[in-house]
């Protein structure tokens, strides 16, 4: 983007006319001070800022409210505006004061004319609208102010656009961020509802398993033979254990022998 410096394509008034102009109007500056005031313009024409600047703040020790070297002066730091961002703010102060209080209007709409420029090339058009508006409500005939009002408005229209369409992108950005952090908080919650589904059917397989190995845990008990005992059964039990009972009767009566026991008289029955 250009900047803007006379008309639509620069950014600062020119100073030949100020200096034509040192004798119209009501003038109260000492010859020292119209001298130095010439000399700035020269090397101002000559692009030899610095030193113009250096003339006008001379010019302005004899009078410091001289409205010519103040405007000169503020043209002359604009010029020299792209080595440092001081000189353009105290170009700036200098236009507003000049603009708000100055008794020749010429000057008052310049200075306008150049805080448009000022705001314009810092991209803040609406205020460049204001300026340039003021600028022209003191003199309506100028042309270079009426142009860079309607670029400035062309450009503030450039501007809104395109930060309505930052919005939307940032809007639908959000609404986009916001649908998939609700879909992941879906997919998690079907994830939470699976995992307890299958908790609860592998829970219930254990479940019908445990019977079946309860069951199998349990010790068999013995069947238990159907009815009583049969006849064949019982006599060989009876003799088996009478056959141990003579077993043990012979043995306890080989020991007493063994052992010089007397054996066991007959009994005879008394008459």
């Amino acid at each position: 983007m250009k900047r803007l410096v006379l008309t639509a394509v620069a950014a600062v008034l020119t100073l030949s006319g100020w200096a034509a102009a040192d004798g119209k109007g009501k003038d109260t500056s000492t010859r020292s001070q119209r001298n130095l005031i010439v000399e700035g313009n020269k090397m101002f024409r000559s692009e030899r800022y610095a030193d113009a600047e250096v003339a006008y703040r001379k010019a302005l020790q004899e009078d410091a409210l001289n409205e010519i070297a103040r405007f000169n002066l503020a043209a002359s730091l604009l010029r020299q505006g792209t080595a440092t961002g001081e000189n353009e703010k105290e170009a700036a102060q200098i236009l507003t004061a000049l603009a708000k209080d100055a008794e020749d209007i010429a000057i008052a709409e310049n200075s306008f004319y150049n805080l448009g420029n000022i705001a314009f090339n810092g991209r803040d058009y609406a205020k460049s609208i204001e300026y340039y508006k003021n600028a022209l409500r003191r003199n309506p005939d100028n042309d270079k102010a009426r142009e860079n009002l309607r670029l400035a408005q062309k450009r503030l229209e450039e501007q809104q656009n395109q930060d309505q369409n930052q919005d939307q992108n940032q809007d639908q950005n959000q609404d986009q961020n916001q649908d998939k952090q609700d879909q992941n908080k879906d997919q998690n919650k079907d994830q939470d509802q699976n995992k307890d589904q299958n908790k609860d059917q592998n829970q219930d397989k254990q479940d019908q398993k445990q019977p079946d190995q309860d069951k199998q845990q349990q010790p068999q008990q013995p069947r238990q033979q159907q009815g009583g005992i049969s006849p064949e059964n019982a006599e060989k039990i009876l003799k088996a254990m009478e056959n141990e009972e003579n077993a043990t009767r012979q043995r306890v009566e080989a020991e007493r022998k063994k052992n010089g026991a007397p054996g066991r008289r007959a009994v005879q029955n008394p008459w």
